[in-house]
């Protein structure tokens, strides 16, 4: 089981006030040459995730080097955001939805906040246990269609298709507007379309590219990438937006 010294409280805090940092790794002794992972099993993601920067820096506040191209709505949707990450607004003047009404952060925006996931998977269907706020998934396997009558909500409607025994190709759509796509105040509207490359490239990491189309919010499509690393020894831990919001003074 996975331990840790500070406690959930003070975790979140760091997670508001500075950038987000990768779980601390000891340091590395001298050692002969590392030997390559084994390979993964074919078609199989499951396992607990955490987030990694495959250069040692800080994982990001928003998606690449180059910012989106914006349509006019979106420019003025984003200048209206006051983000507290990568930005100039303290944590009393930000309006991120995900600190002042702790809303889940929805799609991609969950993969930059620093806190592991875990993926379980049957022939039917993938379920993504996020430890942030405990945020649930499920990228359906069976074939379906998304529905005509979609409901939208933060985390979307996902199908999921194998492709070869290593790459998992996930569409979503059926969005709700509430969230922002990264830390720094990107909006989108409840056109936003998401595609996932999920890459199992050996036993122990896993690549997600990540393609964002929203013909409201964006002039052309933004891309992301993700790198994890599979940590077996972990478990996923129980970290609670409201009870944090009491301690920050945070609006419920």
């Amino acid at each position: 089981m996975r331990s840790r010294i500070v406690g959930l409280v003070l975790v979140f805090a760091a997670l508001l006030v500075f950038p987000a940092v990768p779980h601390a790794q000891a340091p590395q002794q001298p050692a002969a040459a590392k030997q390559p992972a084994p390979p993964a099993p074919p078609r199989d993601l499951s396992g607990l995730w955490n987030a990694r920067n495959p250069r040692g820096l800080n994982l990001p506040d928003s998606w690449g080097k180059v910012a989106p191209v914006l349509t006019p709505w979106g420019e003025e949707q984003f200048k209206m955001s006051k983000a507290s990450n990568g930005g100039t607004y303290t944590l009393d003047q930000t309006n991120d939805p995900v600190i002042t009404k702790c809303q889940p952060p929805g799609v991609p925006r969950i993969y930059i906040h620093p806190f592991p996931m875990q993926i379980t998977q049957t022939p039917k269907e993938i379920i993504m246990l996020f430890e942030y706020d405990h945020t649930v998934r499920q990228i359906f396997l069976d074939g379906r269609k998304h529905p005509d009558d979609i409901t939208p909500t933060y985390m979307g409607n996902s199908i999921g298709t194998w492709q070869g025994n290593d790459t998992l190709v996930v569409d979503t759509v059926g969005f709700n507007d509430s969230t922002w796509l990264d830390r720094i105040g990107h909006r989108h509207s409840d056109q936003l379309h998401i595609v996932e490359n999920f890459k199992r490239v050996d036993l122990n990491n896993l690549h997600v590219d990540i393609t964002m189309e929203d013909p409201k919010a964006l002039a052309k499509p933004w891309q992301g990438q993700m790198f994890f690393e599979l940590h077996p020894e972990w478990d996923i831990m129980e970290q609670v937006c409201t009870d944090n919001s009491d301690f920050l003074g945070f609006e419920k």
